[in-house]
């Protein structure tokens, strides 16, 4: 597959922070600042994406709520991975038509995957009369300049066109939070599993360079974060549309070295580029997480195949045991489908004794989701939505029960863990394997300490801190 970088020249950044200017000087002659309220729907890369729209908004002089009646500006960031949160982004759009009556100046804007997916934009087009600009991620650097054509042309802006995804730095960046970090090391995917549309609605695979990352990752050290994520869709692959001899394994040792106490995670590996090299850096990495997120979907080779995974169960049961050899204390999590077209109830079982075998920490699991536009779409699909359920019960089953005994061997266990926030009179934290811990008290956040764990349940493990030896 031809790789081609395009990236977003310093000019042209340029060009929008000088329309953020002009918002700004225009929005100040208002007599109350503009109330900004960004909703954000999906995985960790709309949360980052999110973060550039936010810190757009703020260099303008926004203001930010948590309500959408209280905003002048709506910004709703959508996902197009499975039909349920596309129906519940639509059903909240459509409450919105509210918000606008009551506010007639309100301004709202949907962007993100959902919009770029075929046929999204002519339906919001239609139907939803009040959304005042639509744009694909592919453009959101141009966030400025499009906001700027909608309040000045006093007409609906869209902005979906089928372009290839660039590279823009330079942008500005307002993070929730102080204590964990989203770092965006890559975009777009190359895979096409049959069942997904993120490669048609995020393009192809493009790479930050190493030294932008590099940089970025010492200023958030330096603001403080302690828990720094690295996101892709599929991270395994950073490094190949670039000039420079890296790959992801190579990144990780480099941002390790970085002076200061925190914790390097990551996310999403794909099996097949998941590497021996990317479990022996990791192990040999003392700030890299003993985590690894690792997606099977199906443990029955004929499905696999259908889905265009290009790994076997064999192969991935290979990478579960290469991983646990170089890191015994590893954490394992990973995604599963169930119902995908033509899966029998014997393919199906397949899975649950992959589960079985490898005994992950935790699953994410789901109902195959149609997707128009992608081939799975096409495929006969003999079995019903309750046929599906029973399977899907029976999987969470196994997996509770797995999660549920995992849990239960960290009783009377002492870990370290970092502490993010505070819930119901207790401090929530994480160990460095991602296990959440609830610790008695409010206790300081953002704060390494030692936790000795007194109970556990399927999701969670309660402890109370003791004393640094």
């Amino acid at each position: 597959m031809e790789r081609k970088r395009i990236e977003i020249s310093p000019g042209e950044i340029e060009n929008q922070k000088r329309i953020i200017a002009r918002l700004r000087a225009k929005f100040e002659k208002r007599e109350r600042p503009l109330r900004a309220f960004v909703d954000t729907y999906g995985c960790q890369q709309n949360e980052a994406d999110s973060e550039k729209i936010r810190g757009m908004l703020f260099e303008m002089g926004c203001v930010f709520t948590r309500e959408e009646a209280d905003a002048d500006i709506v910004v709703i960031n959508t996902c197009a991975v499975r039909e349920h949160a596309e129906m519940r982004i639509l059903g909240n759009v459509g409450a919105l038509s509210h918000t606008k009556k009551a506010n007639k100046e309100q301004m709202i804007i949907l962007c993100g995957c959902m919009v770029q997916a075929p046929g999204m934009a002519e339906r919001i087009k239609k139907s939803y009369p009040y959304v005042d600009l639509v744009f694909g991620p592919q453009v959101l650097w141009r966030f400025p300049e499009l906001l700027e054509r909608r309040l000045n042309s006093k007409k609906r802006v869209f902005e979906v066109t089928d372009e290839a995804g660039a590279i823009a730095e330079g942008l500005p960046v307002r993070r929730d939070g102080t204590v964990k970090a989203w770092l965006s090391v890559m975009y777009g995917c190359n895979n096409f599993c049959s069942y997904c549309i993120v490669p048609y609605v995020r393009m192809r695979e493009r790479s930050r360079r190493p030294e932008v990352i590099l940089e970025e990752a010492r200023q958030l050290v330096k603001e403080g974060y302690k828990d720094i994520t690295l996101l892709g869709q599929n991270v395994n692959s950073y490094g190949k549309d670039l000039p420079e001899d890296i790959d992801f394994a190579d990144l990780i040792r480099m941002i390790n070295d970085i002076e200061g106490d925190f914790v390097i995670r990551f996310m999403t590996s794909h099996p097949k580029d998941a590497s021996e090299k990317l479990f022996k850096t990791m192990s040999e990495c003392e700030k890299a997480a003993r985590h690894i997120h690792l997606p099977f979907q199906a443990g029955n080779n004929r499905v696999l195949k259908e889905m265009n995974r290009v790994y076997t169960r064999e192969q991935y049961l290979e990478k579960a045991r290469l991983a646990r050899k170089y890191m015994p204390d590893i954490v394992l999590t990973s995604d599963v489908i169930v119902g995908f077209p033509g899966e029998t109830d014997e393919e199906f079982e397949d899975t649950v004794s992959l589960i079985e075998e490898v005994r992950f920490d935790a699953l994410f699991t789901f109902i195959y989701s149609k997707r128009p536009g992608t081939p799975a779409a096409k495929m006969p699909d003999p079995y019903t939505r309750a046929q599906k359920q029973v399977r899907f019960d029976k999987l969470l089953d196994t997996q509770n029960r797995i999660s549920a005994e995992k849990h239960a061997e960290y009783v009377g266990k002492t870990v370290r863990v970092l502490t993010d926030g505070r819930a119901d009179g207790e401090t929530t934290s994480r160990t460095g394997g991602g296990r959440l811990v609830r610790i008695k008290g409010e206790l300081p956040v953002g704060e390494y300490m030692n936790v000795k764990i007194t109970d556990s349940t399927t999701w969670a493990l309660f402890g109370e801190a003791v004393a640094e030896e």
